[in-house]
């Protein structure tokens, strides 16, 4: 193997959960290195928020390294897939967004892509390009090349099927639906998240009936929210937007429970190799504090999508109002039996308002913060699985878990 495609290979791998296959992806960079011809890599969001958060900058930051070699990036946002729903780790059907929901939160999309990937380097497709033009002929043909057995093998459709939850046809449609945008886009290789693999390997064999080449499949780890213990999602209210302003970026990484620092350290940080492994190394062997190393990966966080003045801003001002103006020493503790629960809710039971009327003005007029994040959305769900912060105006403090 050539020094320069064993050098791509082992920067390629690292991180990745799934490579199918090592053998192929090495024959394909010798060749695209012969053919000086890019490889073509998909990846695909759909839009069923208007922000992309921490988690997708994981698949992101790994196109960047194919970028850095010279290939191509497909990037797929998925308007007629958000509007079916993915039905990936999912213990119920998603609801079914409207289209102009969706073109509402794809808006920005590219926007925030670009922030990581080169737009020189991207090819940018929506899948209503051509999904919109599919025939209720193409749909039988498409639908004919997959069995309900073969789908049903999926976990999360195994598991729902098993426990007698409903599955809809249009959720066994979504496989095919992303498997036929790799046929469409020619890819080489498609990226995703670990809980992407069945959907990856469904556009593999798509190609091959279409008598393409099948795409190699690379997934890599989901992380975990602020929360230390869901996926992180929006819908959980454990999400860092990467739209987030600088303080409330901040604010949330610190948030973490310390277990989740090095998966955030590894993935989501954009800091070299060498000072992620020093950091890592100093926090097992005691030598670095854990809030200096987590103040250092907010700050980093911050960096890569705000700037350094931001990032230095955000820490001096969270420094100045955790420590110098401070909490109080002694906060309360109430245990509540829901969780999660939603924040007006919280803000009644916990004793820091006398109703939720009154919670939901307060929330709405900007005077609750749980953690270091100015809430807005007096209906968020709140996990308290852990201890939360939640500071009520200027003075009152709680500090709120579950206890069933």
């Amino acid at each position: 193997m050539p020094t320069r495609v064993k050098d791509q290979l082992e920067a390629l791998k690292e991180g990745v959960i799934d490579l199918i296959s090592e053998e192929e992806l090495e024959k394909a960079l010798e060749g695209s290195l012969k053919s000086k011809k890019p490889l073509r890599i998909k990846y695909g969001a759909d839009p069923s928020a208007a922000d992309l958060h921490l988690g997708h900058t994981v698949p992101l930051r790994k196109l960047k390294v194919f970028q850095s070699f010279g290939h191509k990036i497909v990037f797929i946002i998925g308007d007629f897939t958000a509007r079916v729903g993915d039905p990936s780790q999912r213990s119920e059907t998603r609801p079914m967004l409207t289209r102009e929901q969706v073109l509402r939160n794809a808006k920005t999309y590219q926007e925030q892509v670009f922030q990581i990937l080169d737009p020189e380097k991207t090819e940018v497709r929506y899948n209503s390009q051509w999904l919109d033009k599919l025939t209720p002929e193409d749909f039988l043909h498409l639908t004919a090349q997959y069995t309900v057995a073969r789908l049903i093998e999926r976990d999360d459709f195994k598991k729902r099927f098993e426990s007698k939850q409903p599955i809809s046809l249009v959720e066994f449609l979504y496989p095919l639906l992303q498997g036929y945008d790799s046929v469409v886009v020619r890819s080489d290789l498609e990226v995703g998240g670990s809980d992407q693999k069945f959907n990856l390997l469904v556009g593999r064999e798509l190609q091959k009936t279409w008598q393409q080449k099948p795409q190699m499949v690379m997934t890599l780890p989901l992380i975990e929210g602020t929360d230390g213990v869901q996926k992180i999602s929006k819908s959980y209210g454990n999400a860092v937007g990467i739209r987030d302003n600088p303080r409330d970026m901040f604010g949330k990484i610190m948030s973490i429970p310390d277990t989740l620092m090095e998966r955030y350290y590894r993935y989501v940080s954009g800091l070299p190799g060498e000072e992620i492994q020093r950091t890592i190394a100093g926090l097992k062997k005691q030598a670095i504090h854990p809030r200096e190393a987590k103040a250092q990966l907010a700050e980093a966080v911050v960096r890569s999508f705000h700037g350094a003045e931001e990032a230095q801003n955000a820490r001096r001002e969270f420094d100045q109002i955790f420590r110098e103006k401070g909490v109080p020493d002694e906060i309360p503790t109430v245990s509540l039996k829901q969780n999660p629960v939603d924040l007006a809710t919280l803000l009644k039971d916990s004793g820091l308002v006398t109703s939720k009327g009154e919670g939901r003005r307060l929330v709405v007029q900007g005077g609750v913060r749980v953690g270091d994040v100015r809430a807005d959305d007096p209906a968020m769900p709140v996990d308290i699985s852990r201890p939360v912060l939640v500071q009520c105006g200027k003075r009152k403090f709680v500090r709120v878990c579950y206890g069933a």
